[in-house]
């Protein structure tokens, strides 16, 4: 995906050693149309994730993405030195749970991962489910637990047996446990909201990961060299990419109920 232009409301911070955008951040005239509040910090894995969270640029939003560990630390550690009210964990995730079918919205009430069991804030938690219920989403919402891996999880066999291992968890993903470390080093609240693309029970192809950029954007000629080496696997990624169609369109409608309810923020400050 290339660049765009963005709203004048929205700053963009690239990463100095590949020069690629990797934070999405509100602006200090967009801070001070909101009082001055300090905006909360989005984590994502994913450029397209970070868009969807930062919407129109009018939010007291930051939003952190890469698909590679370093660089998303990186990012997400500027983003906090800047200040925030909060972090939460938003995109999509990989299903755990064999009853989960793609969109399915995921409130975390903990995060299990390489860094232990972390807890996320009860009280916002609370009020981001309480809107999704409040909403036309209500019957896509789960809360439970969301596993956190280092590495992808292609295999539906692999999918089972950390769903077993974590004792249930509904979904996995690979930044959540990093935004929850980060949020509880510096005593920040810490959420997760995240879609399901990828059920349990499916398998990913290789050609669906072969175009995922270090820095979370994705590139086409890596896809259609996997398809031209292994043809066969086209049916697979073509119903992976409805599954991330439902995701996408449960995570912006979920965006949109959560701001205008004021749940996406730790502290709801009137628009």
């Amino acid at each position: 995906m290339g660049a765009r232009a963005l709203p004048q409301s929205q700053a963009v911070r690239r990463d100095a050693r590949n020069g690629r955008d990797v934070t999405v951040s509100a602006t200090a005239s967009t801070r001070a149309a909101h009082g001055g509040a300090r905006p909360v910090v989005v984590v994502a894995g994913m450029a397209f994730e970070a868009r969807v969270a930062q919407g129109d640029g009018r939010d007291n939003v930051t939003a952190v993405y890469a698909a590679r560990a370093d660089l998303l630390d990186r990012a997400l550690t500027a983003a906090l030195d800047r200040g925030a009210s909060g972090v939460i964990s938003f995109g999509t995730a990989g299903g755990l749970a064999p009853d989960l079918e793609p969109g399915t919205l995921v409130i975390a009430d903990a995060v299990d991962g390489p860094f232990g069991r972390i807890e996320t804030d009860a009280a916002w938690s609370a009020r981001l489910a309480e809107a999704l219920l409040a909403s036309p989403l209500a019957a896509q919402m789960r809360r439970g637990v969301e596993a956190a891996a280092g590495a992808p999880l292609t295999g539906a066999a692999d999918k089972a047996v950390l769903h077993a291992a974590t004792g249930g968890a509904l979904a996995v993903d690979m930044e959540s446990h990093m935004a929850a470390a980060a949020a509880a080093a510096r005593g920040l609240p810490f959420a997760v909201c995240r879609a399901i693309v990828d059920p349990a029970w499916r398998s990913l192809p290789k050609a669906a990961m072969a175009g995922l950029r270090d820095d979370g954007t994705t590139a086409i000629w890596p896809v259609l060299r996997e398809l031209a080496r292994e043809p066969s696997q086209l049916g697979g990624l073509l119903r992976i990419a409805a599954d991330a169609r439902a995701a996408r369109q449960s995570l912006a409608a979920a965006r949109q109920v959560l701001v205008a309810s004021g749940a996406f923020f730790p502290q709801f400050f009137p628009q």
